[in-house]
């Protein structure tokens, strides 16, 4: 061991951690080294540490701290407050509820009427034929085959009206006067 790392007239015992074969190469080390005081090492540099066998490990410069690079994200660096919301009047609200049942009642009464335009432009054919309800056909299905110029609407009534049918309910293979054209 290093007789300069113990001070003069102790009886404590250091216990270095390099080998036997450390110790003497630095035997013969220069005098700053053995004045008294033990060497710091040098910065950047680490000391080899001490393996099962005594033999030195391999080794390596401390690590440093990472540097922090943000998350790429781009930031705006504006004072960011929040604008008090603006007061909505009940008088906007009032006229807002009656747009909107405006518009309803307008919606209704162009369907109403575009139906009544419809059926007027087109009418039911009279010349009556007897048609046979294929697998899975219904009367609304029934009426767009053999009248496809026709609303389905009438036909269907008409189709009721002419079969004294008393429900919508009809089954394959059944036989109908129906309108067709």
């Amino acid at each position: 061991m290093y007789a300069s790392h113990r001070p003069e007239g102790s009886d404590m015992t250091h216990t270095s951690v390099y080998p036997q074969a450390w110790e003497t190469a630095f035997a013969a080390a220069p005098a700053e080294f053995d004045a008294g005081q033990p060497r710091a090492p040098r910065r950047g540099r680490a000391l080899p540490r001490v393996v099962d066998g005594g033999r030195p490990g391999p080794s390596r410069p401390a690590p440093m701290a990472p540097r922090y690079r943000g998350t790429g994200v781009r930031m705006s660096r504006a004072v960011h407050t929040r604008r008090p919301a603006k007061q909505v009047r009940p008088v906007t609200i009032v006229g807002l509820a009656l747009l909107a049942g405006l518009i309803t009642m307008w919606l209704g009464a162009v369907a109403q009427f575009g139906e009544a335009v419809r059926d007027a432009s087109a009418p039911v054919p009279n010349q009556l034929a007897v048609v046979q309800v294929k697998s899975g056909e219904t009367l609304a299905h029934l009426a767009a085959r053999v009248a496809p110029e026709a609303p389905v609407s009438s036909v269907v009534d008409r189709i009721r009206e002419l079969n004294e049918l008393q429900s919508p309910v009809i089954d394959a293979g059944q036989t109908l006067i129906a309108p067709v054209g």
